[in-house]
């Protein structure tokens, strides 16, 4: 069963925060809002939580396209190789925004990433992301729960988010109303930026 814990997006509570973090820390899985849809997230350091999120999404942990969600652009570095001045004045205009940047990786990528040869970056506009990845002091890694033939609600009300995936995840934040447009993906690994899918974010800061 889940612990579901309602947290205000306008401040987010910091003991509300810290609970969470400490189930993430264990090896938890958590369901929270970003600033497009929500996402199921778990520690980056922790393997086990990552393989049980590979196993709920179906996929091979190596093989996944799961995003890194960093409180800011500063460790950027510890994931990703040093990038030209063009592509990182791209990311400052545009995060913390509605975007999955896919960048190349670096060589001390987490070891189920090792043979990566790029991640994708998130930086939501959302206290309440934000906040969790700050208090945890290292990234979430992240997918949308969003599957393409859901019935909308399932993915934007919280209560029934919970409903679904119960048995599945160890925290649902109810953080209100979610959206129902994913982030849009653009690759800046290669010589110009790459639109992989358009979303919620505008593409006109290219």
């Amino acid at each position: 069963m889940a612990e579901f814990i309602k947290i205000y997006p306008e401040n987010p509570n910091p003991k509300a925060i810290q609970k969470v973090v400490e189930v993430l820390k264990r090896g938890g899985l958590v369901i929270y809002p970003t600033d497009t849809v929500y996402g199921l997230g778990c520690d980056i350091t922790n393997i086990k939580a990552l393989e049980r999120i590979a196993q709920i999404k179906g996929v091979k942990l190596e093989k996944s396209n799961f995003s890194f969600v960093c409180e800011d652009l500063s460790n950027l570095s510890d994931y990703v190789k040093q990038i030209n001045t063009s592509t990182f004045k791209i990311l400052k205009r545009a995060l913390p925004g509605p975007y999955t940047f896919i960048l190349p990786g670096s060589k001390s990528l987490p070891n189920p990433f090792k043979k990566r040869k790029t991640v994708g970056i998130r930086v939501p506009d959302n206290s309440i992301s934000l906040a969790l990845v700050s208090a945890l002091g290292n990234p979430i890694v992240s997918t949308s729960i969003r599957d393409e033939d859901d019935i909308l609600e399932y993915t934007t009300d919280p209560e029934l988010i919970l409903e679904k995936w119960d048995n599945l995840v160890d925290v649902v934040i109810d953080g209100g109303y979610g959206g129902n447009e994913a982030s849009t993906i653009v690759d800046l690994s290669g010589d110009s930026p790459e639109v992989v899918r358009e979303g919620k974010g505008s593409l006109e800061i290219f």
